[in-house]
């Protein structure tokens, strides 16, 4: 599919399209932006770390045969880098923004509430909640000047759903679940729509995250099971974003069949 055609079956009429990814350095930020891509879309990959982001780049631009993806440093923890951020896809966009796709946060530690360290669910809500927050309201104007402008955030079905030991980030994921229901609510009258997509158990870095770089156990939480891959969520972010702009698709909710 052509960039024109893809706007098209958006409801737009421009021939080119931007979309932001953040956490785009690997994972389900990495397949989105590469399926993106693929559609047509031309893509600002963005993460805290440049070097990952650049093979990211590379990595697009060989599949698509075309320059389709630009690496933007992101750390949507700190305010001054949002706001270089933005001043940084207004000179590669010229100001319009199609598509925003917050996916950076994360996990760290997986403990009884009694035996949580404070510092990593400070960590968690900053990087779900308020980063979240922070790069919609940065983004906004330019996601506006849009005809048919969407936002997808990814967010957990722990936001949906609490388990024991988890509750640092089933806090920070039923924020992001709440700030995104009220996104839908008080932006759809200014005609952007708000997605939420909710991953179960998807065998990427998330683990070995959470766990602090500890591959045993992180690789335990994937041993034996039917597991998803970034590309099984991917391609449901490549699904929503293209659909017509009459269309709103408020979440979707994906997990393996072991883990329903």
């Amino acid at each position: 599919m052509t960039a024109h055609e893809a706007s098209e079956s958006n409801g737009s009429t421009s021939k080119t399209r931007w979309a932001i990814v953040t956490g785009a350095s690997a994972g389900i930020g990495e397949a989105t932006a590469e399926l993106l891509a693929k559609d047509g879309w031309y893509v600002i990959a963005a993460a805290r770390r440049e070097d990952k982001l650049q093979e990211v780049a590379e990595k697009i631009r060989t599949a698509c045969g075309e320059d389709r993806a630009v690496p933007a440093v992101l750390d949507v923890t700190d305010a001054e880098s949002v706001e270089a951020f933005t001043e940084r896809v207004k000179e590669i966009t010229g100001g319009t923004v199609d598509l925003l796709v917050n996916n950076a946060g994360g996990a760290r530690g997986l403990e009884p509430i009694l035996e949580t360290d404070s510092a990593d669910w400070r960590w968690m809500y900053e990087a779900n909640v308020m980063g979240t927050l922070q790069v919609t309201r940065a983004m906004f104007p330019q996601l506006e000047a849009a005809e048919a402008p969407q936002i997808i955030n990814v967010v957990s079905v722990a936001g949906r759903g609490a388990y024991r030991n988890g509750a640092g980030y089933n806090a920070a994921k039923f924020g992001q679940t709440a700030l995104t229901d009220v996104m839908r609510m008080e932006f759809a009258e200014r005609g952007v729509r708000v997605c939420q997509v909710d991953p179960g158990r998807v065998a990427t870095d998330f683990s070995l995250n959470r766990f602090k770089g500890d591959k045993d156990r992180a690789d335990e939480v994937y041993a034996d099971k039917l597991n998803l891959v970034a590309e099984d969520i991917g391609e449901t972010i490549r699904w929503i974003a293209d659909r017509p702009r009459h269309m709103d698709v408020e979440s979707i909710m994906i997990r393996p069949l072991d883990q329903v």
